[in-house]
C-alpha cells in the first residue's frame, strides 16, 4: 500500500496498511491454518452473552450435508437470516465471521444461520453456491423445529459470501429458491470484470487487485466461470429483495457495489447504500472494537430490524 494511500486510512486501521492476504494457489493452505487460528481464538474470547450458540448439520438426503452454526438472539418465533461467511471463495469457516453473527443476532434480534459451505478451488463453482441454497431451503423446511419465522427470512454475507448472498435473493426472485425480505451485503464481490478501484487499490490491506483476479480463477476451477456465477451479471434485477450495501473506500471491490446498488435502484429494488470513508476491505473483521466497525455493526442490526419487523 501506498503512503498517501495509508494515511489516507482512519488512524485506528493504520497498523493494517502492511497486512496483504496471498492468494496463490501455493500459498493457501498455509493462508487458511493462520486465518483459521485466529477466528478461533476470537471465538474463543468473544463475549456471547444474550446469543444462544449451537452447531448442526443439514440432512444427507437434501444433497450434501452442510455443516452450520445457529445464533439465537431474539424471542421464538424469530426472523432468520442465512449467512455466508467472507474469504475469497477458497477461506474460512464457520469461525469466520462469528463475530459478525453474534452481532447481528443480538442487535437485530434475530436468528442467523451460518453456512460453512465448501471451498474452492477443491470444490469449485457452483459448489458453494448449491450449498448455501441447501441451507437456505433447510431453514424453510425445518421453521418449527429451529424456532423462526420463515415468512421474515433475509440473506447476508461478507465479501465472497455476500456474492453468495446475492445471487441466493436473485434465485429467489424467479422462484427457484425460497422467498426473501431483505438482503445485507458487506463489502460484496460482484463482478468479475475489472473496475477503477480494481485498478487503483492494487496493494491495499486486507484485500488488493490481485487477489481479486485469482479468487475468480480459484472459484473456476481451471474451466470457465458461467455467467451465473456472477452476480452483476444478471442483467434484469427487477424483483429482488430489497438490499443495504456497505463498502470500503479504499477497497478494489468497492465500485462494484456502488454499480450494483444503483442497478438495484434502477429497478425499482429499494436499496440502502453506505460507503465506509478512510476504511479498507475486512475492517470489520481485523478491527472489530474500533469506532467505524462499531457503526457497521449498528447499521446493520437496524436495517435487519426494520425489514423483518416492520
Amino acid at each position: 500500500m501506498t503512503v498517501d494511500h495509508a494515511r489516507r486510512l482512519v488512524p485506528a486501521l493504520r497498523h493494517l496498511a502492511t497486512f496483504r492476504v496471498d492468494l496463490g494457489i501455493d500459498a493457501l493452505p498455509v493462508v487458511r491454518a493462520s486465518l483459521d487460528a485466529r477466528r478461533r481464538e476470537g471465538v474463543t474470547a468473544l463475549d456471547a452473552r444474550g446469543v444462544e450458540v449451537v452447531d448442526a448439520t443439514t440432512p444427507e438426503s437434501m444433497g450434501h450435508a452442510v455443516d452450520v452454526r445457529i445464533y439465537r438472539g431474539g424471542p421464538v418465533p424469530a426472523a432468520v437470516v442465512v449467512y455466508c461467511h467472507s474469504g475469497a471463495f477458497v477461506l474460512g469457516n464457520l469461525d469466520t465471521d462469528h463475530r459478525q453473527c453474534v452481532e447481528l443476532a443480538r442487535r437485530a434480534q434475530c436468528t442467523v444461520v451460518s453456512v460453512d459451505y465448501r471451498l474452492a478451488p477443491e470444490h469449485p463453482f457452483p459448489a458453494a453456491l448449491r450449498d448455501a441454497l441447501t441451507v437456505l431451503e433447510w431453514v424453510v423446511e425445518e421453521e418449527k423445529s429451529l424456532g423462526v419465522d420463515a415468512d421474515r427470512l433475509a440473506v447476508a454475507g461478507n465479501s465472497a459470501g455476500a456474492a453468495l448472498a446475492a445471487t441466493l435473493a436473485q434465485c429467489a426472485a424467479v422462484g427457484s429458491a425460497p422467498a426473501v425480505a431483505f438482503q445485507l451485503l458487506h463489502q460484496p464481490v460482484l463482478d468479475d470484470r475489472r473496475t477503477p478501484s480494481k485498478d487503483e487499490f492494487d496493494d491495499t490491506p486486507g484485500f488488493d487487485g490481485v487477489a481479486c483476479e485469482r479468487m475468480w480463477r480459484h472459484l473456476a476451477g481451471g474451466g470457465e466461470l458461467p455467467a451465473d456465477a456472477v452476480p452483476a451479471r444478471l442483467a434484469d434485477l427487477t424483483g429482488v429483495a430489497p438490499a443495504l450495501i456497505t463498502c470500503s473506500e479504499l477497497d478494489p471491490l468497492r465500485d462494484e457495489a456502488v454499480d450494483y446498488a444503483l442497478r438495484l435502484m434502477w429497478a425499482g429494488v429499494p436499496t440502502e447504500l453506505h460507503v465506509f470513508p478512510r476504511t479498507c476491505h475486512g475492517f470489520d473483521s481485523m478491527a472489530p472494537e474500533c469506532d467505524v466497525a462499531q457503526a457497521l455493526f449498528a447499521m446493520q442490526g437496524e436495517a435487519l430490524r426494520r425489514a423483518l419487523t416492520d
